[in-house]
């Protein structure tokens, strides 16, 4: 036991924060899992696919209202107002505040337009405008713990929201007939108890609502980004949508399951990223300020980035291999129909992280409209696919339909990070050799995996064929940890 505090002791505070966050998302994802068979069971898929249909417009309201603010131009604004922060960070809550305060307003104007418009009653709408206004307040928050590499704190609140949220919810919807607003209300409040809380604490710290300066950067930095938030939304959440609309709400409750399981690493994906973007900014401005070489700089990110981008990738077979299993246990042999969306959404969950890694250049040097460029066409791409292979093919369609928009995100973002490379005259800082490879070979091993479905003993002696090469390779696979660590 002292061995292991020992050498975790030596891990740099950026590597402790990653493990840390990674740790954190995935207890929260895996309540989040265990929560799932009870809410598949108690509800109906319609009363299931609605509450997803309310997550889904609140994600693509909370981009008007709050215009992602807190993302990377927050995480910049940090390094470029370091000597105003608490101000800094009181006014973007102040801008994010105001907007949200103005979309009530024009909703009061004529509710029963945004009833109809949303199919969503008014006392669900009070909820989800009660988590707009205070939901900025928790993410500033979090991105500045994680900007200073800062994790107890987050994992605390993060972990106890989520027990409130989930706990509460399986309690409300268990006892009530309401089952919809129990599930609805009891996770807005409990989000809203914790982010209201740091809103007045982050205002207090700050005592400044509104800024010129920091007004003025904040939108000119993000309102170039909404096409790209707005985009990425319909990438991740318009398949519901378009199911539910399509071929009705109880498909797309099959597909939000599959969907479910399928990204459980995507929080994993968005704490390293998290925990990765303030060290490639860094790393960044200290090239760009101190001018530090060239090859020091791409061999300290690759020393970072690559073993992540292998371990994202095990973790996408992992839950490839073991679908069946996980759609049984978490929802029934109701849901057992959408185990073929696992595959190719799983597969999505790693081109999400390369280009997400691949945009952190691109956020860093503040080319946003080349971002919102690559977004838009990937979501196009997909909404045309969708309208098409959907009603061919039904709902599974739309999890392929995913991959091939993110792979074509993923290579986009890779050609405008190529030309920022090139315009700065520097040489890559990732390992475009080794992230090909990785790629190529998980598209093949999908398609086998998948194959494998109907036949259990094929697909077990698949899972001990690949147990039996990671033991043969266990010392390079022990390497590779201990460069993570590094």
């Amino acid at each position: 036991m002292n061995k292991l505090l020992n050498k975790y002791n030596k891990i740099s505070e950026p590597v402790k924060a990653s493990i840390w966050y990674t740790i954190c998302n995935v207890i929260n994802k895996g309540i989040a899992l265990l929560s799932t068979p009870i809410f598949t069971r108690v509800m109906t898929e319609e009363q299931y696919g609605t509450f997803t249909i309310f997550q889904s417009w609140y994600s693509i309201i909370f981009i008007f209202t709050s215009l992602n603010i807190f993302l990377s131009g927050y995480q910049k604004g940090l390094l470029l107002f370091g000597n105003d922060r608490k101000a800094f960070t009181s006014s973007q809550l102040g801008l994010t505040t105001t907007i949200t305060l103005f979309f009530g307003i024009i909703y009061l104007i004529k509710p029963n337009l945004w009833t109809t418009l949303f199919e969503l009653p008014p006392i669900l709408m009070f909820a989800m405008f009660l988590e707009l206004l205070f939901m900025p307040a928790l993410e500033f928050w979090a991105a500045k713990e994680r900007f200073d590499f800062k994790y107890k704190k987050y994992v605390v609140v993060s972990i106890a929201m989520t027990i409130l949220s989930l706990g509460g919810g399986v309690i409300a919807v268990i006892n009530t007939d309401y089952k919809v607003e129990a599930r609805v209300y009891t996770d807005v409040i409990s989000k809203v108890i914790f982010a209201g809380i740091l809103f007045f604490i982050l205002m207090l710290n700050g005592k400044k609502i509104y800024s010129k300066k920091y007004w003025k950067y904040a939108l000119a930095f993000n309102i170039p980004l909404i096409p790209h938030y707005l985009s990425n939304y319909v990438l991740s959440q318009s398949d519901r949508v378009m199911i539910g609309k399509m071929v009705g709400n109880d498909k797309a409750a099959l597909y939000s399951v599959a969907y479910t399981i399928s990204t459980m690493m995507i929080l994993i994906v968005s704490a390293v990223n998290s925990s990765l973007t303030p060290v490639i900014y860094k790393k960044l401005d200290e090239y760009e300020n101190t001018k530090i070489n060239c090859n020091i700089l791409r061999r300290q990110i690759i020393n970072v980035t690559t073993p992540i981008c292998l371990l994202i990738a095990v973790l996408c077979l992992v839950t490839m291999l073991f679908a069946p299993e996980v759609i049984l246990i978490f929802a029934g042999k109701r849901y057992m129909e959408a185990v073929y969306v696992v595959p190719p959404v799983s597969l999505s969950v790693y081109f999400i992280f390369l280009y997400s890694m691949f945009s952190n250049v691109e956020y860093y040097y503040q080319k946003t409209k080349l971002i919102s460029i690559a977004t838009f066409i990937s979501a196009v791409l997909n909404l045309v696919l969708n309208a098409i292979f959907i009603k061919l093919f039904g709902f599974c369609a739309a999890g392929y339909t995913t991959l091939v928009s993110y792979i074509c995100l993923a290579i986009m973002h890779f050609i405008f990070y190529s030309v920022i490379i090139k315009n700065n005259k520097m040489k890559y800082v990732f390992d475009i050799r080794m992230i090909l490879i990785i790629s190529v070979f998980l598209v093949f091993i999908m398609i086998l995996i998948t194959m494998t479905y109907k036949d259990m003993l094929i697909r077990y002696g698949f899972i001990f064929l690949i147990m039996l090469l990671c033991f043969c390779k266990k010392n390079r696979i022990i390497e590779i940890i201990i460069k993570m660590k590094g």
